[in-house]
This record gives structure tokens, C-alpha cells and sequence, in this order.
């Protein structure tokens, strides 16, 4: 175990490099560049703040030079300016630089555009859309079922109604910031939890198990009716990403248990059960919509882990142990969008949640897991970059035999059969690339008789076009008509089958005559 743990220099984690690296003793997270929510959000803070001085700076030096040009031209245009002219010149400037003033206020001031807001007298009708809200947004079922457990869980509280007010009125005025980036609705959210919940804190006298029952809450209803419209927003490049990392977990299946030196044995039943339910967890986490709920999932998912781990080695589990059973986990379940669950939990929940805790620990290991995943090299799993890059294009596999050192030291028996079963494969390649030539031979005779046929049967109506022109109909004498109406009833059947048969090509007339 000690020599399996010495080798394992690619996946060792410590724990220090969990945490924030402004050293708050908060979890950091790569979405945030190693640093905390708390700290993350200061940090943009003050890159705004300087931001915005920066365009004011600019602002008043545009508006300093155009004053200058305007009263260089004004000064031309009147070179003898009397004493009235100048009161109104004056007059005119403060007028103007007020206005620009106004203006550059107006374009450095977010847009405060929300809809009308009610005053309710009841949950319930509080609770029905708003018509102000976008007429092709229609509440879902889950979004109704969420408007009703949190009207139930508000109802003993004091100032619930007011809560619920102003829940809902900050969920509407989401949908006229739809055009805005990622990083922008994500700090409108957050926001939103930080001011409610100093509220919550004055209102509770500092309870804080009370204010987090209240912004679970809270988060579990506004995320409901949000996630179609923040998860994975068009504006972002989230869906790039999980194509990514899922072609990359694919590309690397052929990692098998031993490279990460994951202390499990999936031999034992327990093991195997316990890997299988981790496996269904982290998939799971798709199908919620809360982040507390995907939080919830991962939690499950590496208490599986955990116990995956002691079952095998009758010992308890340390962290050099988790995190590569978690990135054998990833590797093996391959969860659909990963990266979007990643930044949705993120961007919209509970920040506090994120900092502190088993759910914040668990999240911040699966994000090194998948910062591992993506760095992945031969040097993490104990290879050669050699073997690595042959692994990772298809060209060979730990399960083929290799024709290298350590092949050469087999056995002779093992050997032979590898390479038996090496020329049955190059034999089946064969087989395969043969068919596919037939097949493609055969649809390229299909596609000429087809053309063929469609070539004879033009031919055909030219023919009976051009032989009904040669012939225009007469009118028969009344005389003709009374004695050729038995005949023609007699020779309608000789005729068609005639002209039938000269219409047919020649390989397919009756031989009418024969013998």
C-alpha cells in the first residue's frame, strides 16, 4: 500500500489546495480562479469600481476637449463678442455640459427596467402569472408545484408574505435581463440571497439556522421557475464545454482502476454496489433543478465512495484516496453536462453553501476532478508519453498484447494466442472493408437502373405521344357507329394488348408465334 501510494504523485491533492487562495479559510473554486465566493465577488467588485472611474476619467476628458473645440469655433465665429451674446454663450455651455453630464450618467447606469409591480392582497393571487410577465413564458407544473410548497412554508412566518412579495417580484424582473452575459444574472442572484438574507438575520436576531431554512427556500423557488432560462444560457459557452469534457471521458476509456491506483475492488459485491449507486448519483445530478439538489447528488454520490472504499480496505478513507475513486467515478459515468451543472451550481446557489460544509468540500473536489480529467497526461497514470498517445488515438490499448519489453518477457503460450487473436482482428478488418466496397458497388448499379428506368419509361410516352398524333381521331358515319359497335367491343381487348406489346422492349414480348 505504502509503494502504491509513493507512485501515485499525479492524483495526490492536498488539502490546502482546496481552499481560497486569499487564505479566508472558505473553499475556493476554479470557476473562480481558486478563490471563494466571498472573495471572488469582492475581487470584481473592486475591478468594476476601477473600471467605472476609468470610464469617467475618459468621459470628462471627451467632454473637457469637445468644450474647448466648441468654444475655439465660437470664438472664430465672433471675434468682437458683446456683453449679451456672452451671458447667452454662457448660458448655452451650462445647458450643454448638463446634458452631457446626463448623458454619460445615463450610459455608466444599468438598466433599472422591471415590471409593474402589484400589491397583492393573497399568496394565491400573488401566486398566478403576471401579465406584465412575457406571454410565451408559461409557469411549468414543477414551477407550480415550487409556488405552493413555498407559499406553505411562509405562511407561519411573520413577514412571509412580504418574503414571497419580493421573491417574486425579483423572479419576474429575470425575464427583461434574459440579454444579459452569465456573469451578470449570476450576480443579480447573488445579490438578491445576500441582501434578503441580512434582512433575515436582522428580522431573526441573528438565528442562523432560521435564515438558512428561509434561503433554502428561497433558492428552491426561484431556481425552479429560473432554470430554463439560466441554465446553459445561449449567451455562454457551456455547451462547447461539456462537448468537450465528454469527448474527452470518452477518449479516456480506456483508463483503467490500477492507473489511478483507486484502492477498490469491485470484486466484492458491497464494492460493486456501492460504485454502481455513485455512478447513478452523479448522473442524477442532471435531472435537478435546485443547486442544492445537484449539490445534494454529488454529496450522495462521494458518501458512496467513501463507503466503496472502506469496504475494501477495512480502513477508513483518507482524501489520497477519494479523489481518484472520484475521477474513476467521472471517468466511468461520463455525466451528462457536466460543465453546466458545474457553472449553474456555481453562478445560482446558496453561496454560503459553497464555502463551508460536506457539500462545498465535495463540490470543490469534483471540480479538481474534472480540472484533472482535462490535464490528463502519461506522466499522471504512470506512462510513457508514447504509450499515452497510441491509448488515446485508438491505436492500441492496455488490453491489447503490445509488441514491447514487456511483452517480449511473456510466455511464449501467451504470446502466440495474443498474436492469434491479433490476425483473427486484422481478419475481421478485412472482412468488413470488402463488404463495405460490395455495398457501395451496389448501390451504384441501383442508382444506374434506376436512371435507366426512368430513361425507358420517357422513351415509351414519346413514342405513344408521337403515335397518337399520327393518328387524329375521325368521326364515324352513323352507319359505322351501329355496325363497329360489336366489333369494337370485340377488338378493344386484341388491340390494347397489341400496342401493349409493341410498346414492351424486345427481350420482353410474348412470342406470340413460336413453333
Amino acid at each position: 500500500m505504502m509503494s502504491q501510494r509513493a507512485e501515485r504523485r499525479g492524483i495526490h491533492l492536498d488539502q490546502s489546495e482546496l481552499l481560497c487562495k486569499k487564505g479566508c479559510g472558505f473553499y475556493g473554486n476554479t470557476g473562480w480562479q481558486g478563490l471563494c465566493s466571498k472573495c471572488w465577488r469582492e475581487e470584481n467588485q473592486r475591478e468594476k469600481q476601477k473600471q467605472i472611474q476609468d470610464d469617467w476619467a475618459l468621459a470628462e476628458k471627451l467632454q473637457r476637449e469637445e468644450q474647448e473645440a466648441y468654444a475655439s469655433r465660437t470664438q472664430k465665429a465672433r471675434p468682437q463678442p458683446a456683453i449679451a451674446p456672452f451671458s447667452k454663450f454662457e448660458e448655452r455651455k451650462t445647458k450643454e455640459k448638463s446634458s452631457k453630464v446626463n448623458t454619460v450618467t445615463k450610459f455608466f447606469t444599468p438598466s433599472t427596467k422591471t415590471p409593474p409591480k402589484k400589491d397583492p392582497a393573497s399568496f394565491e393571487s400573488q401566486s398566478s402569472p403576471s401579465p406584465s410577465s412575457s406571454g410565451s413564458r408559461q409557469p411549468s407544473a414543477d414551477s407550480d408545484h415550487a409556488t405552493r410548497e413555498f407559499i406553505d412554508f411562509l405562511k407561519p412566518l411573520k413577514s412571509g408574505r412580504e418574503i414571497f412579495k419580493q421573491c417574486r417580484a425579483f423572479t419576474e424582473s429575470m425575464v427583461y435581463k434574459r440579454e444579459m452575459g452569465a456573469d451578470e444574472l449570476s450576480e443579480c442572484v447573488q445579490d438578491f440571497y445576500q441582501s434578503l438574507s441580512e434582512r433575515l438575520l436582522t428580522q431573526f436576531k441573528g438565528s442562523s439556522d432560521q435564515v438558512e431554512s428561509v434561503m433554502d427556500e428561497v433558492e428552491k423557488y426561484m431556481m425552479t421557475r429560473l432554470y430554463k432560462e439560466v441554465f446553459c444560457p445561449e449567451t455562454t459557452d457551456d455547451e462547447k464545454k461539456d462537448l468537450a469534457i465528454q469527448g474527452r471521458i470518452r477518449a479516456l476509456h480506456w483508463v483503467t482502476i490500477e492507473m489511478l491506483c483507486v484502492p477498490v475492488d469491485e470484486e466484492i459485491p458491497e464494492v460493486s454496489d456501492s460504485v454502481v449507486k455513485a455512478i447513478t448519483d452523479v448522473i442524477e445530478m442532471d435531472s435537478k433543478r435546485v443547486p442544492k439538489e445537484k449539490l445534494g447528488c454529488i454529496t450522495r454520490c462521494s458518501k458512496h465512495i467513501f463507503n466503496a472504499i472502506k469496504a475494501s480496505t477495512r480502513e477508513a478513507a483518507s482524501a489520497d484516496d477519494f479523489l481518484p475513486t472520484l475521477i474513476y467515478i467521472v471517468l466511468k459515468a461520463n455525466p451528462p453536462r457536466l460543465q453546466s451543472n458545474i457553472q449553474y451550481i456555481t453562478r445560482y446557489c446558496n453561496p454560503s453553501r459553497l464555502m463551508t460544509g460536506e457539500d462545498g468540500y465535495y463540490f470543490t473536489n469534483l471540480c479538481c476532478a474534472v480540472a484533472f480529467i482535462e490535464k490528463l497526461d502519461g506522466q499522471s497514470l504512470n506512462l510513457s508519453a508514447e504509450d499515452f498517445e497510441l491509448y488515446m488515438s485508438g491505436k492500441a490499448s492496455p488490453n491489447w498484447p503490445q509488441a514491447s519489453a514487456a511483452a517480449s518477457s511473456s510466455s511464449a503460450t501467451s504470446s502466440s494466442s495474443g498474436n492469434a487473436a491479433l490476425s483473427q482482428v486484422h481478419k475481421r478488418l478485412d472482412l468488413l472493408t470488402g463488404l463495405g466496397v460490395r455495398q457501395d458497388r451496389v448501390m451504384e448499379e441501383a442508382r444506374q437502373l434506376e436512371s435507366d428506368l426512368i430513361d425507358w419509361t420517357d422513351e415509351v410516352e414519346q413514342k405513344v405521344q408521337s403515335v397518337l398524333e399520327s393518328f387524329p381521331p375521325e368521326a364515324p358515319t352513323p352507319a359505322e357507329t351501329e355496325a363497329g359497335t360489336g366489333a369494337s367491343a370485340a377488338s378493344s381487348a386484341i388491340d390494347s394488348e397489341n400496342v401493349e406489346n409493341d410498346l414492351l422492349p424486345p427481350p420482353l414480348q410474348p412470342q406470340l408465334f413460336a413453333g
